[in-house]
């Protein structure tokens, strides 16, 4: 049975387009940021506007959640079948929702936004009315796992067809990067008469300028130099790679420069997600076989009000994902005057400017902290840095651009 978070979407007035977005599970990670505030931007503009979704728990999502109209279907369903079958059961919980929604929760709606999961376009073209979809790209699901085995390749092989004939049935693509729309064009060979637009997240301002910070040192040791890492615990962000960093760094500093030197290991943590328990342990081991714990903070599920105060007090952000989709971690560390040390691929290619708002490097624990370093040696490098990305995200990435362009894709799909 669908339940409602909020009555937010009732006060929109009769009679305006009515966008309902559509999403696998409603946690905290780039993919929720972007459709938090895709939902945020069309309500501005005067869309009646609902999320949908088989999981969503207030706790553990971003705060403006609260202020939209948030409904879930289908969560009986298992999101894995004894730690196995995620992708399949993703499949299955999504074209449960779409099926609940078109002929269960009574509700009209002109266009429905999809990402991450394509299974359920099929089902929402059979409406009765034709509804168009708008599906939005972070990435190929197919390339987000492994195939270790014959098993795992024979699972996998239906999965992947299905994702890229669900996918071309989309009215309309969007792609999160030009590097996400060179690596949708190699891998979905079918669908190369598509070329599907480029539209990047934005960052929502407002968050960052009304939301009060926490006490810094409620959350870690009064440290001169503080490292910030933002990521979930998941193993694809090569958190690794920080605390090797941080291990290296300490051979390049005296004894008083180290003590001052901590870093902060925050990320999205879900105990019903393996993964998040596994590598959280797998994490602090490590950190405790380098003999870096003492210099480190893990801080699990945070708020609003903590990332802030982090951002506002570290000396830069440690971004260590390869070949990330987008990442926004970068645009909010940026707008804070905050440089980024993230590795020289994918999304990063495109937000952040080597040398001038942050380092562009190797994905290696030497490169990572040369950059560190510098950091500590020169004080005012985070201040010039800061000051130039600023001015970037403002120029390149502002609220009022992505709205705009996201309501012209809405109202072309209306016409």
């Amino acid at each position: 049975m669908a339940a409602a978070a909020t009555d937010a979407g009732e006060s929109e007035p009769r009679g305006c387009p009515s966008v309902f977005f559509l999403h696998p599970d409603l946690g905290i990670g780039g993919a929720e940021r972007l459709v938090v505030d895709a939902a945020l931007a069309l309500r501005a503009r005067g869309c009646r506007v609902q999320i949908w979704t088989p999981r969503y728990d207030p706790a553990r999502c971003f705060s403006e959640t609260r202020q939209l109209d948030v409904r879930t279907a289908a969560g009986w369903l298992p999101r894995s079948i004894l730690g196995r079958g995620h992708a399949l059961c993703a499949a299955l919980r999504m074209v449960c929702l779409a099926l609940h929604v078109l002929l269960l929760s009574g509700e009209e709606v002109d266009v429905f936004v999809c990402d991450q999961v394509s299974a359920c376009i099929p089902i929402l073209r059979l409406a009765r009315r034709r509804k168009k979809v708008l599906f939005y790209c972070h990435f190929p699901d197919q390339l987000l796992t492994k195939r270790e085995s014959l098993i795992k390749h024979v699972y996998r092989a239906p999965l992947d067809w299905l994702e890229e004939y669900t996918t071309g049935m989309a009215d309309c693509i969007l792609v999160n990067s030009c590097f996400t729309a060179n690596v949708f064009k190699e891998t979905f060979k079918s669908l190369s008469h598509i070329n599907p637009d480029v539209l990047y997240p934005s960052l929502n301002v407002s968050r960052f300028d009304t939301v009060i910070p926490a006490e810094v040192a409620s959350i870690v040791p009064n440290r001169k130099s503080i490292f910030l890492s933002i990521n979930r615990y998941e193993r694809k962000k090569n958190l690794v790679l920080a605390l090797e960093a941080l291990h290296d760094l300490r051979g390049r500093l005296n004894a008083q420069e180290w003590r001052d030197v901590h870093l902060v290991l925050a990320g999205g943590y879900d105990e019903a997600v393996q993964e998040n328990v596994e590598y959280y342990e797998e994490l602090k081991a490590l950190a405790t076989k380098l003999n870096i714990d003492k210099q480190i903070t893990f801080l699990r599920s945070f708020s609003d009000e903590q990332k802030i105060a982090l951002l506002s007090n570290c000396m830069c952000v440690l971004y260590t994902p390869s070949n990330e989709h987008f990442g926004i971690v970068p645009l909010e560390a940026m707008y804070m005057r905050c440089p980024v040390i993230a590795v020289n691929s994918g999304g990063p290619l495109e937000s952040v400017v080597n040398d001038q708002t942050g380092f562009l490097c190797d994905p290696l624990p030497t490169q990572f902290s040369e950059a560190m370093e510098k950091f500590v040696r020169d004080p005012f490098l985070k201040k010039t840095m800061g000051a130039a990305g600023r001015i970037r995200i403002l120029e390149n990435f502002s609220p009022e651009a992505f709205t705009e362009k996201l309501y012209q894709y809405v109202s072309s799909l209306m016409q």
